[in-house]
């Protein structure tokens, strides 16, 4: 079985269990919403752009965090429930994990784009850009956040998950330029040989 297709077969899996009696639909449909619309955009650029097999999969892993939040709502995930209250903390953190990916995932994808497109010649603006990009992304996301929450009352109250915190909004965005750094020192080399093998093939195959 192609590789490709038991990620699709993983994803529609995450999203449908997601959908089992979640903590209320509203909040599941707008936690979701952005893997959908992600999966539908990689559908339809397949055939004219691949991405390297270590983005979809990381894409994946983005998706089942969004699945999980999704379902039960950011601030009442059990796993992080039992940390909160065995570590004694203020709030349920599940949903730094999620923000945290919101730059780490898109890094690996802007990178990537950047590289093989050709959209920034000096590599050395590559990181910057790509950091630069991430944190723009996560900013978009709180702009939408608050949106949602102005327009839909307290229905929204889940989707936005303060948790009562002041300053929840900016260690959100912290917390996805830290993800973006993470991947640009850690992952690039790893991406760039990648990358390399990508293009190699493609040379062969001419």
């Amino acid at each position: 079985m192609n590789k490709h297709v038991v990620l699709i077969i993983l994803f529609f899996a995450g999203l449908v269990l997601s959908a089992i009696n979640p903590h209320d639909y509203f909040t599941w449909i707008l936690e979701v919403f952005p893997a959908i619309i992600g999966f539908i955009v990689l559908v339809l650029t397949y055939k004219r752009f691949q991405f390297t097999y270590l983005t979809y999969v990381m894409i994946l892993l983005h998706c089942y965090i969004l699945f999980i939040g999704g379902h039960y709502t950011y601030a009442e995930v059990p796993a992080f429930n039992w940390i909160r209250d065995t570590f004694h903390q203020a709030r349920n953190n599940y949903d730094k994990i999620g923000h945290f990916t919101q730059g780490f995932v898109p890094a690996i994808i802007a990178r990537e784009l950047f590289i093989r497109c050709g959209v920034i010649l000096k590599k050395s603006w590559v990181a910057f850009l790509t950091v630069c990009v991430c944190m723009s992304i996560s900013v978009t996301y709180e702009f939408i956040e608050w949106f949602v929450s102005v327009t839909s009352g307290s229905s929204g109250d889940s989707f936005l998950g303060t948790q009562g915190d002041i300053w929840d909004t900016q260690s959100d965005m912290l917390f996805a330029t830290i993800g973006a750094i993470c991947m640009v020192i850690f992952f690039s080399r790893w991406q760039d040989k990648l990358i390399d093998d990508v293009q190699m093939r493609k040379n062969v195959q001419v």
